[in-house]
């Protein structure tokens, strides 16, 4: 894998654009001789540094599905779907970088897989009437499309998995009443990302009883021996770990040095992949991590991508053992609905190239009930999706895994949020972005236009 020079000219790699496309380091991306039936999507991609895992299964998904389309179906509706990535090693000057250079071609929709980058380019993509997907992370609030008509935390905001991950050690537990005393630990990324969900883990403390401690790790989180002395002095019933990139392995194995239990232990949605669990070895075993989408690669999209583009000799992962993994699903699952969305917003626009704000459209009625999810060949998969012009995330539906030294097996059940709960705190930051940002939220007319206010 080639590293970027230290001159900061973002590496460009794979393109679809076209066979004989090349483009150097050091000059701008011009993507002028795409066609007029194609869509581009640019990605903010990484595939060095220290999230190298991540970025690679996620992207490399993503990439494999796009394919799968191109070479399956002709595109979508006989549209073309064309990318490039741009090398930001998950550092927000890189990814802003890397989109004031990508965005000279017109794009689809952004999907850079980063808190930092996302919350970077909120009043960029804003202004340029193109879609941010954030998907299983972002700004919890931008799940209000009122206020964010741009922003789509697909899937899962860190609000409500917050509150899917307390209903399952509730779960564990006996039921809600039971957290009442009980001492939860949250170890978290010391980032944006990191720190999201430091208020709503205090208000669910407050509601169901629990004591409360959250331990913050320096990125990105090599040297953990400290957090875990204080966690075996305060004896918590269960740690949540909210980590990212090596703190993960790191933490499971400096859990097993101190004696804390790993099936005490939950991962988040950023903390579920076999490259979190496989470095740790033994200790990994029964530690347990919710998340979107289920790991394997028994499903028939899977088993498509397999036969039609890696047979095809066009996968996008080196390691063909990754196929199936919790980020290459992932990044599988977020091609889906991108896609969808464009199918979506040709019914209503016309199967042909589509602006930012056409496929924004689609985006709000990205609607996939476990009836489609099968028919796509995704079921259990992913549960489904319910996008609206208000509520950008959809219906927040989580499992949980658990490594058994060998493999993820799904242990629970699809679990909602509390919607109830959450909603309101939701509106009420969005209201507070909007006073501060002078923004006037939208009605469902302004929605139905383009030109989203």
């Amino acid at each position: 894998m080639p590293t970027l020079k230290s001159s900061f000219k973002p590496l460009l790699r794979r393109t679809a654009l076209a066979a004989g496309l090349a483009l150097a380091l050091a000059a701008p991306i011009n993507l002028s001789a795409a066609q007029a039936d194609e869509q581009y999507f640019p990605l903010q991609s990484y595939r060095v540094g220290p999230y190298a895992a991540g970025g690679t299964g996620f992207f490399g998904g993503f990439i494999d599905y796009l394919n799968l389309i191109n070479i399956r179906d002709g595109g979508v509706n006989g549209v073309k779907l064309t990318w490039d990535e741009c090398e930001t090693q998950y550092e927000v000057e890189r990814g802003v970088e890397c989109y004031e250079r990508q965005k000279s071609h017109p794009a689809a929709a952004w999907n850079p897989l980063s808190v930092g980058i996302a919350y970077a380019m909120i009043d960029r993509i804003t202004a340029d009437k193109v879609p941010l997907i954030t998907v299983n992370h972002g700004r919890t609030d931008s799940t209000d499309g009122r206020v964010f008509p741009y922003v789509f935390p697909l899937l899962l905001n860190p609000y409500s998995e917050t509150s899917g991950i307390i209903n399952y050690v509730a779960g564990k537990l006996g039921g809600t009443d039971q957290l009442k005393g009980k001492k939860i630990a949250v170890l978290y990324h010391g980032s944006p990302y990191g720190k999201e969900t430091i208020p709503i883990y205090e208000l669910l403390a407050k509601k169901y009883g629990f004591v409360l401690q959250q331990i913050e790790v320096p990125h990105p989180g090599n040297e953990q021996q400290s957090q875990w002395l204080t966690i075996r002095r305060y004896k918590p019933d269960y740690v949540v770990l909210r980590g990212w990139g090596v703190m993960n392995p790191v933490a499971l194995k400096t859990a097993q040095k101190v004696g804390f239990p790993a099936d005490h232990i939950v991962g988040n949605v950023w903390s579920n992949s076999e490259e979190d669990v496989i470095p740790a070895g033994e200790a990994a075993k029964g530690y347990t991590a919710i998340t979107t989408q289920a790991s394997g690669n028994s499903y028939p999209v899977v088993q498509e991508i397999v036969k039609t583009v890696y047979g095809a000799g066009k996968g996008n992962l080196d390691d063909k053992k990754r196929i199936g993994s919790v980020y290459h699903n992932l990044g599988i699952v977020n091609g889906i609905l991108n896609v969808e969305a464009i199918r979506i917003a040709q019914g209503k626009f016309g199967r042909r190239t589509l602006t930012g704000d056409e496929v924004r459209w689609g985006f709000e009625h990205l609607q996939l009930d476990p009836a489609r999810v099968e028919a796509l060949g995704a079921k259990d998969l992913f549960h489904s999706i319910n996008v609206t012009w208000e509520n950008h995330e959809g219906d927040g539906y989580v499992t949980f895994q658990q490594w058994d030294g060998a493999k993820w097996k799904v242990v629970s059940d699809w679990i909602a949020p509390d919607w109830a709960l959450l909603r309101p705190i939701i509106e009420k930051s969005a209201a507070a972005y909007a006073a501060e940002h002078k923004i006037v939220p939208r009605t469902a007319a302004d929605a139905d236009r383009l030109g989203a206010k």
